[in-house]
């Protein structure tokens, strides 16, 4: 009997063992918070107060209202100024305070951010230190391809990409692309690295590595190769070892429209004649900056009732420019100017309806359109650097080819 009982109070033991226990749905689940990592500190242990510089406001008046007195801001003054001059704290600039989670609040460090990439970190919490760091960054390689339906920067804006590389494109097409006269449709492709910082914030493009754009029916390619390793100095040629940069630029405005061009007979919408149009007029928003479109030497400055502010650039014996019309002119009689330098602003002084500027072409001391002239390019590869031209720049090719087949072709 005695027996039995054991067993029949053995069984409820591992019967009442074995039962799940049932966890109220009425109590609520408490995740922890996630740790959160940043200027090397784990700010889930501080009270975090994040601000940002306002005009008239100082390093010290920002610990002064931190209960910090005058006597011991001078003291960290003093101790820090040789890494960090507080004189350049700037207003707009974000900065950030660490204090203890206690009823005393005291502040443990002080974070300020010049930029995105780099910070300074003023530390109390044992002595007062401080340090310059740099946030860690990495670097994205993309290869795209995409037609054009508006501007270069609308379409890569279209890609999320940071529409300021369409000026750095600008650039190394300016003596092979006239910018202008690209169409809706023009296809290009490009491969280009991107910054992030801590791997997550985009930071812009580092890079171009490979581009092509379709220009007139005809595709034009530029890879940056560096003939003399000696010098470093980075140049741009197509995928034939031909140099893309011309001794003249395509035109003397970044980005802006053809307004009127080089004419025999145009009706004049001032003088209300029909006459010789000997130039090219490009439209563009009144203090638009004007480049030489070539290196040379300032032979003549001034004004004339028809051609407003008024500069002509002698490049040699054989070519000369000039730019009319100029709201300002920034450049003097005599000077040496180089390519791409600014030697006024678009205006409409002289003979203009609206703000623009005139560019003229002489050619041996003849007039002539820019728009339809051959220019010379400048120093061709250097033969002996061709070989290692194309083993760089074959796969960089075929990688701009293969995505252009598969967005164009399907």
């Amino acid at each position: 009997m005695k027996l039995l009982s054991l067993i029949l109070f053995s069984s409820l033991i591992l019967l009442s063992c074995g039962e799940e226990e049932k966890v109220s749905p009425d109590v609520p689940v408490v995740k922890p918070d996630p740790i959160i990592v940043e200027f090397g500190f784990t700010l889930n242990d501080y009270d975090v107060l994040r601000d940002t510089i306002v005009s008239g406001e100082t390093f010290g008046t920002i610990l002064q209202k931190q209960n910090i007195g005058d006597l011991k801001v001078h003291e960290i003054v003093q101790k820090i100024s040789d890494t960090f001059n507080i004189r350049k704290i700037q207003a707009g600039k974000p900065y950030t305070i660490l204090r203890g989670k206690d009823s005393e609040k005291k502040v443990k460090a002080f974070i300020y951010q010049p930029d995105r990439l780099n910070y300074f970190v003023v530390d109390f919490r044992d002595s007062i230190a401080v340090s310059k760091k740099t946030k860690p960054v990495t670097y994205k390689r993309r290869t795209i391809a995409g037609a054009l339906d508006g501007s270069l920067s609308a379409a890569l804006e279209k890609q999320r990409i940071d529409p300021s590389l369409a000026t750095r494109i600008s650039n190394v097409y300016a003596w092979s692309i006239d910018f202008f006269k690209l169409q809706k449709g023009d296809k290009f492709a490009l491969t280009f690295t991107e910054r992030f910082i801590n791997d997550s914030v985009y930071d812009g493009v580092e890079t171009i590595e490979a581009a092509f754009f379709e220009y007139k029916g005809e595709i034009i390619y530029a890879f940056p190769f560096v003939q003399d390793e000696s010098n470093g100095r980075v140049e741009y040629f197509d995928h034939e070892g031909k140099v893309l940069k011309n001794m003249f630029l395509k035109a003397p405005l970044k980005f802006s429209r053809i307004s009127s061009r080089f004419s025999p007979r145009r009706f004049h919408p001032v003088q209300q004649v029909w006459k010789a149009h000997k130039g090219t007029d490009y439209a563009a928003p009144h203090g638009t900056p004007i480049m030489t479109t070539a290196a040379g030497v300032v032979e003549q400055t001034g004004f004339t009732a028809g051609n407003g502010n008024y500069v002509k650039v002698r490049h040699n014996s054989t070519y000369s420019t000039q730019y009319l019309h100029m709201s300002k002119i920034l450049v003097r009689r005599g000077q040496r100017v180089a390519q791409g330098d600014v030697i006024g602003k678009v205006g409409s002084t002289g003979l203009a309806t609206g703000p623009h500027v005139c560019y003229r072409f002489w050619k041996n001391g003849v007039q002539v359109d820019a728009l339809r002239l051959k220019l010379p390019n400048s120093e061709p590869m250097d033969p002996k650097h061709k070989p290692r031209f194309i083993a760089y720049m074959t796969p960089l090719k075929a990688e701009l080819d293969s995505i252009a087949n598969i967005n164009f072709n399907n």
